[in-house]
């Protein structure tokens, strides 16, 4: 008798065990709902007569929630220069002047109708110091689709109506008014670690058409990390006289990502 639980002991302690260790590789098997790039980062310092620093950083996510897709978008943007300034007496001084501080925050939800098909609702905000509209939020509701659907390309696409308010920062005026919007994202896989992306987001109202492309190249050094190099230009057609109509930021930064 003894024999026979000595024979059984180690049975029974070893199937909890394996019970235990198909349990882990399931839960390892199943695949997180959040996905995205989990963080964006750059920074430049220049230092000598004159001083510059600029810090960039952005973070996007993704959660997926049955026939639901939520998104986050945010991202931040500042520069300061330090210069030696002569007074007309020549004494010397040092001064440090922000040359850019911009920061925006986008949220939405899209409700999946099919593959590649939703109902979208979208929310946008962003404070720039150095633009005429310093302040714009915008909110729209669209359809999205997927135009272009090929084993290293895809393109989706978003449009609908929405509205806007905008602040100018010359005239201390607030402005409402409805809005076209469209996003196009563009992804292409070059190689196995390669991609190029490009994102363009137009808001076209009465008073001002707000345009923003984001091109972008990625190479993955690994699993979570790559290096990216990136050229954003950003448009308003309506704009103060001494504001130029066009802005363009290029950066090279590192991205984590998670899946």
């Amino acid at each position: 008798m003894s024999l026979r639980v000595s024979l059984f002991l180690p049975l029974l302690l070893c199937a909890p065990m394996a019970a235990w260790a198909d349990d882990a590789s399931d839960l390892a098997a199943m695949s997180s709902p959040w996905s995205g790039s989990g963080g964006e980062l750059g920074f430049a310092s220049a230092h000598g007569n004159s001083t510059t620093e600029s810090f960039n950083g952005r973070l996007k996510l993704r959660y997926t929630d049955d026939d639901w897709v939520h998104s986050m978008d945010l991202f931040g943007l500042r520069s300061s220069a330090e210069y030696n300034q002569t007074s007309d007496d020549g004494t010397t001084s040092r001064r440090r002047q922000t040359t850019a501080n911009r920061y925006s925050v986008s949220a939405g939800s899209a409700l999946q109708l099919g593959e590649h098909r939703q109902l979208t609702a979208t929310g946008r905000h962003e404070s720039d110091d150095f633009a005429t509209y310093d302040r714009q939020s915008s909110f729209g509701l669209g359809y999205g689709t997927r135009l272009i659907d090929g084993e290293r390309l895809t393109l989706d696409t978003q449009i609908g109506p929405g509205v806007r308010r905008s602040h100018n920062a010359d005239t201390d005026e607030d402005r409402t008014g409805l809005i076209g919007r469209g996003l196009f994202d563009l992804k292409f896989a070059i190689t196995e670690n390669t991609e190029l992306v490009n994102s363009l987001l137009v808001e076209s109202g009465s008073y001002n058409t707000f345009a923003q492309n984001d091109f972008g190249v990625s190479v993955s050094m690994n699993q979570h990390f790559a290096l990216k190099a990136g050229w954003q230009a950003r448009h308003n057609s309506d704009v103060a006289e001494d504001k130029r109509k066009t802005d363009t930021l290029t950066t090279m930064n590192v991205v984590y990502s998670f899946k």
